[in-house]
């Protein structure tokens, strides 16, 4: 079985974003179907992502709720930083404090996760 941890980096409004959480979410199903252990996490300027792909009107919103028990959590630094915590707690995401007030990348290597980004 294999552990796996995808951290969604990328922002909403690039030009690459559709991809990069196209990616994101698919590699996160696809872990999922095979009965892998999968977390997803967003990070950084990602969090916005939260709000988006709660939208039902949202494209993507389908696969959101297809990995939705998958996500671990969003970087609460980062949630902070970028207005999202209340939307991201509106749609019943966990906030992760774990290094300090962000997300820890230690946690993840040391329950041995491999981490994707994107």
């Amino acid at each position: 079985m294999n552990k796996v941890a995808i951290v969604v980096l990328a922002g909403t409004k690039q030009e690459d974003s559709m991809g990069r959480i196209v990616n994101a979410l698919m590699a996160v199903k696809e872990l999922k179907e095979n009965n892998d252990d999968v977390q997803l996490i967003f990070t950084g300027i990602g969090t916005m992502w939260l709000a988006e792909l709660n939208r039902p009107s949202h494209q993507l919103h389908a696969v959101y709720n297809a990995v939705k028990d998958k996500i671990a959590g969003a970087c609460g630094f980062c949630a902070t930083a970028y207005n999202e915590t209340d939307a991201i707690k509106a749609g019943g995401i966990v906030i992760l404090e774990e290094y300090g007030t962000n997300m820890s990348y230690v946690k993840l290597i040391n329950n041995g996760y491999q981490v994707i980004t994107f």
